[in-house]
């Protein structure tokens, strides 16, 4: 019966080893036409022609992505055949051009999963200590893009990214969403021992109720990040931290808890930001900030041009203007790019009604 098995195994993994070569060598293939479709832009740039000179192109990743999602008839999942195709993408994209991508750090945090999530294990991850200089870096053009969080699902919106999009030059060319599982990471030996939580504002906040039930004792103090709150932890004994597992295995600490979140659809969403808009992708989004003259009926005139035109709008948020006592703008997506007909009517109209007008950027909508 041994022999028999053996005889099967050899047989099977023959044909793997047979198969793993025919992928290399078509990897090599495509990693070929990769570096002739740098060559081919590199001939015909055009100075000025902003959307000629980007090597990387998130509408073209997309409609790759979700073509081969469409295709994908098991038995890997969805995920596991988008997540592949992105790390080759990666690799490939890395013969035409590096890039340096900046996210909060330190490493460990859901940024940082952000980041990898988008633009693969081989491109240059930059940690920055704050959301400022996750901006400053890409404005200064010392990184290629940034990854900045703009809402979770549970806590809303990232109030410091919101500012920062109001100032900033830089333009919103991708969106990525991450499904957040927050453990309780410590080397105290039960939750009797720990003394001290700490994490981002926006995790405590999230791990809320579950920190009323389990740790009613504890002190909770907030971080600038997770991750920061891991490497922390990991030099208390008598403290934990709110992070992801990535941060748990960095900082090498064990995890005492695991997907304490309140809400079990957490996610949170990032902005990709560049210096150039996404080309049509087929599914897109446009962001934009707008504010209204303080007049009766106004932010209804705002949003009219939308709703004539057949626009679907799926976020609308409001935040002080930091400009005058009771003043506010109003952070806006809707479904569709800025060059499809209805987009563009809308927003010419939209320009007509509104006290100041922003687009952020069309892009591609997350491929999940």
């Amino acid at each position: 019966m041994n022999d028999i098995l053996q005889q099967e195994l050899s047989g099977m993994r023959r044909q793997i080893d047979a198969i793993d070569a025919q992928l290399l060598d078509l990897l090599s293939q495509r990693a070929r036409c990769a570096q002739e479709v740098g060559a081919i832009k590199q001939r015909h740039f055009v100075p000025g022609e902003e959307r000629t000179r980007h090597i990387y192109r998130p509408e073209r990743e997309a409609q790759v992505l979700c073509r081969l999602r469409d295709m994908n008839r098991g038995p890997l999942p969805d995920e596991s055949v988008i997540f592949v195709f992105r790390e080759i993408m990666s690799a490939c994209l890395l013969l035409e051009e590096p890039l340096a991508v900046t996210f909060l750090g330190p490493p460990g945090t859901f940024s940082e999963s952000a980041a990898v999530k988008q633009f693969g294990h081989a491109a240059r991850l930059v940690s920055c200590a704050s959301i400022d200089d996750v901006f400053r870096e890409v404005e200064a053009g010392h990184a290629a893009y940034a990854i900045a969080p703009l809402e979770n699902s549970t806590e809303g919106a990232v109030g410091r990214t919101l500012d920062l999009l109001l100032q900033t030059p830089l333009r919103i060319c991708g969106e990525v969403v991450v499904r957040v599982h927050q453990n309780l990471l410590s080397r105290a030996a039960d939750l009797q021992s720990v003394a001290r939580v700490y994490s981002h504002a926006q995790s405590l906040a999230q791990c809320h109720e579950w920190l009323n039930r389990m740790l009613p004792r504890a002190k909770r103090v907030a971080v600038s990040s997770n991750a920061l709150a891991a490497q922390m932890a990991a030099s208390e004994p008598d403290a934990a931290a709110i992070a992801s597992e990535a941060a748990g295995e960095r900082y090498d600490l064990p995890r005492l808890c695991a997907s304490i979140e309140d809400e079990p659809n957490n996610t949170t969403r990032f902005a990709v930001l560049g210096h150039h808009d996404a080309g049509v992708s087929g599914k897109d989004k446009t962001s934009l900030i707008m504010s209204a003259p303080n007049l009766s009926g106004s932010l209804y005139k705002l949003l009219r041009p939308f709703a004539n035109a057949g626009v679907t709008m799926s976020r609308l948020e409001s935040r002080p203007a930091r400009q005058g006592l009771w003043e506010y703008v109003y952070y806006v997506d809707v479904e569709g790019h800025r060059d499809d007909p209805a987009v563009a009517g809308a927003l010419e109209a939209l320009a007509k009604q509104a006290a100041y007008l922003k687009i952020l950027g069309s892009y591609p909508a997350a491929v999940y």
